[in-house]
């Protein structure tokens, strides 16, 4: 029998890290999913498997004995302009459990209702969201990202009032914690040296042990975290992902993915490419994501630096040193992605150009992203098939193309091998925005959970491509495009 491990560590920290609140109740809850695979690694009790008992906890309806709902208090940057208060305004966290790999996870309500951050909101999640995130923040999962995760979705019986009236629904997410660079901000804007070691430490304890070893842990911690940011934006842009809303608030600093609002998989590769509705000055655009996410992580170096040294220049110098290894570490984690995407088994520098040029003919012909790097692999041997389709400039392809696999040739791996590799880390299926919108019309106009279900389990195994769900890797038509993406807040 699992033994289902529950600890509070976070909430034993006490204020003003979070502050105690229960979540609101719901008059008639309805499931709408439940990650069985996660409940399992999370060692969850069967008792709340899909059953009136997780309907009840997962709601907010009646709260298990092992949950002590808590919500986490931050501040924030949002589009480049701070907010000294944000926190939990609609998120209570329960627990934390420790999975059978021995990791600790933060069991979390998004939509729970009314905490002490929710200022003038109601606290509550729209379906559509919860929808989108549990379909996105899945398949961010079986790509391979480093992501938060969805437990449970459930309706609510209730109405939430955005731009119209929608389907309440509270969304059940799992996180390896849910700090932010925003969490060290609130603390910082205090101006209390005393709790900031103490979330300071609390993070190197559970994130990031080998740091409390170092000379300097502190500066130790910051550059784990740049490190993990490094790698993550390189992934997220190897895929064509754009976040959307790349606020300080925003980025864990576990190096997750979290915060799934107006979030999309690229159709059409275009380097400026935004889907946040309100980014109308595109700062958060996919091109501009290793920038902002430097800038993110300058203003976490900030909270820290009265811990990186008592010396005012002394701790400025130090994190500018950490800091100006973000670009080096974003860019060789990208290279080496994309080398891969294209068939190369070990990038040089001079593969920066290759890639480079496949970006600059993909953005030229409006070629589809995840199509491109997908069909990449049909033309290792024949520079006519496969990804050649995607181009309308027959000849600037036919030269990249010709260079390429030269590149392939004097690398010296068999090319059937090669095909097969690209295959595998290039993804057949993405959470396409249309086909999430078109998931999220049918459940919230109809009642109609099909298409959700379907792209759930396609989403599961990406790389794999049944006849059932071969619609699934298709480009949107002209009338499918979907320009704009909304949070929900």
């Amino acid at each position: 029998m699992p033994h289902f491990n529950v600890q509070h560590s976070l909430a034993d920290l006490g204020e003003p890290f979070s502050l105690p609140c229960n979540p609101t109740p719901v008059p008639a809850p309805q499931w709408l999913a439940f990650n069985a695979s996660l409940a399992a690694q999370l060692q969850l009790p069967q008792q709340y498997w899909h059953s009136d008992d997780g309907l009840a906890a997962f709601s907010g309806n009646a709260l298990p004995n092992w949950a002590s709902p808590r919500a986490h208090a931050y501040a924030g940057h949002q589009f480049g302009h701070f907010v000294p208060q944000l926190g939990d305004g609609r998120a209570l966290l329960l627990a934390e459990v420790i999975s059978t790999d021995n990791r600790r996870f933060d069991i979390q309500l998004k939509g729970a209702g009314r905490t002490p951050f929710s200022r003038r909101g109601d606290g509550r999640a729209p379906l559509g969201p919860v929808l989108r995130e549990y379909l996105v923040s899945e398949a961010m999962h079986a790509l391979g990202v480093p992501t938060t995760r969805a437990l449970a979705a459930v309706l609510t019986g209730d109405w939430v009032q955005r731009e119209t009236s929608e389907p309440g629904a509270v969304l059940t997410r799992v996180a390896a914690s849910h700090i932010r660079i925003g969490s060290f901000q609130y603390i910082a804007a205090h101006g209390d040296t005393t709790q900031l070691k103490t979330l300071a430490d609390y993070v190197i304890d559970r994130h990031y042990p080998h740091c409390a070893g170092a000379a300097k842990p502190y500066v130790a911690l910051l550059s784990a975290v740049v490190g993990k940011q490094a790698k993550l934006i390189a992934k997220w842009m190897s895929l064509g992902f754009i976040h959307g809303v790349m606020n300080t608030d925003n980025m864990s600093v576990a190096g997750e993915t979290i915060d799934y609002g107006p979030c999309a998989f690229m159709d059409n590769f275009n380097p400026a490419q935004v889907y946040s509705f309100i980014d109308s000055q595109g700062r958060y655009a996919w091109g501009n994501q290793p920038r902002i996410a430097s800038w993110n992580l300058a203003r976490f170096a900030e909270t820290l630096l009265p811990l990186l040294s008592e010396q005012p220049e002394q701790a400025v110098e130090l994190a500018t040193q950490v800091l100006q290894g973000f670009n080096n570490q974003n860019e060789a984690e990208f290279l080496r992605l994309m080398a891969a995407k294209i068939g190369i088994t070990a990038a040089t520098n001079e593969d920066e150009t290759l890639i480079r040029d496949l970006l600059n003919l993909m953005s030229a012909n409006q070629a589809d992203f995840s199509q491109s790097f997908r069909l990449l692999s049909r033309s290792v041997n024949d520079s006519n098939a496969g990804a050649a389709m995607l181009f309308t400039d027959k000849r600037n392809w036919a030269d990249w193309a010709a260079k390429w696999q030269q590149r392939l040739a004097v690398q010296g791996v068999d090319l059937a091998e090669v095909s097969q590799q690209m295959d595998s880390i290039n993804p057949a299926v993405v959470a396409r925005n249309h086909l999430v919108v078109q998931a999220i019309i049918q459940a919230t106009e109809h009642a109609d959970l099909t298409l959700f279900n379907r792209l759930q389990q396609a989403l599961a195994t990406p790389y794999t491509l049944s006849d059932a769900n071969a619609a699934f890797a298709l480009p949107p038509e002209p009338q499918q495009l979907i320009k704009n993406t909304f949070c929900g807040t």
